[in-house]
């Protein structure tokens, strides 16, 4: 979750960056709201890219830990059947 927020950072920063820089730079008025139009729909793809990444990202690590989980429940499982065998078998 740490990575996401710093992508986030880094992306707003960028796009606050480049409206500053276009704001500030000596253009007609609608030549600089086409610029600002334009480099906000990149940036929100570029976010919307991200945001996706993580998102897949959290799931590969999810679907490990489930994974992980079921084989763990699947060994104890196995470990008590075989445990359950030796103490049938012995007070047999």
């Amino acid at each position: 979750m740490k990575e996401g927020k710093i992508v986030l950072g880094v992306l707003a920063g960028l796009a606050a960056g480049a409206v500053l820089g276009i704001l500030l730079a000596p253009d007609k008025g609608s030549n600089t709201r086409k610029k600002i139009t334009g480099k906000g729909s990149k940036y929100i793809d570029d976010i919307k890219e991200k945001l996706n990444d993580v998102y897949h990202s959290i799931l590969d690590k999810t679907e490990s830990v489930i994974d992980s989980g079921e084989d763990m429940a699947n060994k104890a499982k196995s470990k008590t059947e075989d445990y359950r065998k030796a103490t049938h078998n012995a007070t047999s």
